[in-house]
Parts: C-alpha cells; sequence; structure tokens
C-alpha cells in the first residue's frame, strides 16, 4: 500500500518548524548533500547570547567569591597586611612608612584627647558646604549649557579656562580676595566640584542619540517631556560620572584648603605633625583622606544602582 504525498506547502511549513526547533534547541539541523543527497553534517555557528541571558555555574561564582572575598576592599586590604608585616619586619621604619596597626593607635589617642574629632567634623562641615555649592552651580550650568546653545556660548568658554588652572594654583588669589577664614576654603573645595560636573553633564546632554529625540517628538512628546523623559534618563549616566569626579575633586580641594592657612581640621592636622616630625599623625590624616575617598566612591555605586536599573551593562568575565 502506497503512502499519498502530503501538500507540498504544508510539508516546507512543518519542515521549517522543524528546522527552527532545532537550531533553538540543538544547534543548526543537518542539511542535504548537493552532491550525495545524504544528510551533511551542519556548520557550527557562533551565537551571541546577551549579557543578561548567560547564567555564570556555581563553581565560577565561588572561584569569583574565593578569589576576591572583599570585593573592591580585597587589594586595599591586602596592602594593609603586607604593610603591617614589612614594618614589623623593620623593611619600612617608623619614620617612612609606621605600621598600620600603630596608625591606628595613633588615632585612638588623638580620638580621646579630642583632637581628632573636632578636626574631623570641621572638614567634613567644610567638605559638604563645598561640595552642595560646586554641584548646585555645575548642575544648573551644565543643563542651561547642554540644553540651549546660548548657555553654551556664554558658559563653556569659562569653564574650559578653569578646567585648565590647578587648585594650588587659585588657592593664593582666594585667600588674598576673601582672607583666610572658611570663606576661601569652602570656595576652594566648590571650585574643584564644579568643574567636571559641568563637563561631564554637558557631554551627557549633547551625546544623547538624536534618533531617540526625534522619536519621542514623533509620538506628540512636548519639550518638558522630552526633557523629563529622554534626555535627562540619558544623561544619568554622565551625570554620575561628574558627581564621581567632582567628590574626587572636592576632597583634593580640601586637602589644598587646610594644608595653607588653616588652625584646623585634617589638614592642619597633617601641618602640624609635619612640623613636630610626628609621622604617624601624618598618616592619619592622609589615612582618613582615602576613606573618605573609598565612602565617596560607594556612594555613587549605591546611586548607579538605583538610578540605572534600566541600563544594562557590561559584565566582566
Amino acid at each position: 500500500m502506497t503512502e499519498t504525498n502530503p501538500d507540498p506547502l504544508i510539508a516546507e511549513a512543518k519542515f521549517g518548524q522543524a528546522d527552527f526547533s532545532a537550531e533553538t534547541t540543538a544547534g543548526p539541523a543537518p542539511t542535504l548533500s548537493p552532491a550525495t543527497g545524504a544528510l551533511a553534517p551542519a556548520r557550527a555557528r557562533e551565537v551571541f547570547v546577551a549579557a543578561g541571558a548567560r547564567r555564570a555555574s556555581a563553581f565560577s561564582r565561588w572561584r569569583r567569591r574565593l578569589s576576591w572575598p572583599l570585593g573592591i576592599y580585597t587589594t586595599p586590604v591586602v596592602i594593609l597586611i603586607i604593610w603591617e608585616i614589612l614594618a614589623e619586619a623593620g623593611v619600612l621604619g617608623p619614620t617612612v612608612a609606621p605600621a598600620p596597626t600603630a596608625i591606628a593607635r595613633t588615632a585612638a589617642q588623638l580620638w580621646r584627647q579630642g583632637v581628632l574629632g573636632p578636626d574631623l567634623a570641621i572638614s567634613l562641615r567644610r567638605a559638604a558646604i563645598g561640595l552642595a555649592l560646586g554641584l548646585s552651580i555645575g548642575i544648573v550650568m551644565g543643563v542651561i549649557g547642554g540644553l540651549l546653545s546660548s548657555g553654551e556660548h556664554v558658559f563653556n568658554g569659562v569653564v574650559q579656562i578653569f578646567n585648565t588652572i590647578p587648585i594650588l594654583a587659585i588657592l593664593p588669589l582666594f585667600i588674598v580676595w576673601f582672607g583666610i577664614g572658611e570663606l576661601p576654603k569652602v570656595l576652594i573645595i566648590a571650585f574643584g566640584a564644579f568643574v567636571p560636573m559641568y563637563l561631564n553633564l554637558f557631554a551627557a546632554i549633547r551625546g544623547i542619540d538624536q534618533r531617540l529625540v526625534e522619536m519621542a517628538r514623533t509620538t506628540g512628546a512636548g519639550r518638558w517631556r522630552l526633557v523629563t523623559r529622554v534626555i535627562f534618563p540619558g544623561a544619568m549616566p554622565g551625570f554620575l560620572v561628574g558627581l564621581r569626579f567632582s567628590l574626587a575633586y572636592s576632597i583634593l580641594g580640601l586637602v589644598a584648603a587646610e594644608t595653607v592657612n588653616a588652625n584646623s581640621g585634617i589638614g592642619f592636622l597633617i601641618t602640624n605633625g609635619q612640623t613636630y616630625l610626628q609621622t604617624t599623625q601624618v598618616f592619619v590624616g592622609l589615612v582618613i583622606y582615602a576613606i573618605l575617598g573609598l565612602l565617596a566612591d560607594q556612594f555613587v555605586r549605591l546611586l548607579q544602582r538605583v538610578l540605572l536599573q534600566w541600563r544594562p551593562s557590561y559584565e566582566a568575565s
């Protein structure tokens, strides 16, 4: 008994469906060799999978956790351990680099004496006021310069000039203008914060994909909706980069402001230790500045996780 041939269209549809399922589950389906008519082995094809679709194996996750048990703090902790070993072995003298435990004991002693606490509070207050002032100026100027061509002509040239002036070079001028009180110290911190914020925010706004802007306009979005729904979210990564640089430069400005004509603060603590050849006290101030830098970086990382949940990022292998 002979079997009737099926409809060619139905057969072709079934063949295409089978070929698709084979490619998506078990790789590409075998094809007929044009010479012999027999099944020929399929060639392997490269498939690019999205980063979010990949699942790391348990072995790779444990290997990464064992390799970096403290995350980004693993390397600093290793450096501290090596530093302590070299200092205890006498390779590093106390006048060159005292042991981390000696620095911790000196910090605790200065805290009990009522010296470190007030100086740290004064430095944090200066940094907070200067950073808030600098970020406010940088954000306002960056938004105006990024959205308006007239704003670019007004602000961009001046900020580019400020970007080439070192903080230490402008500090003596601030002292001549405003004296040796708190005002020049706050202004030098603000100066270090607003320049990177303006530059990164301006570049982020101008770097928005024009196709996204045109797409929003074709859907009837007004200017306010375009700014709030397209431009500001698209510029958020650049804003966070500017925030990271602003925090770093504000700490540099704090160091510069407190080491010149200051009678309080962490910088004054470092200068006082230098005057009396107390190397350990100098390292106490340096370690505090380093901790402030790490905390600032972690703050920006936290903002990135909250504000950039919609943006897939590269996952390092």
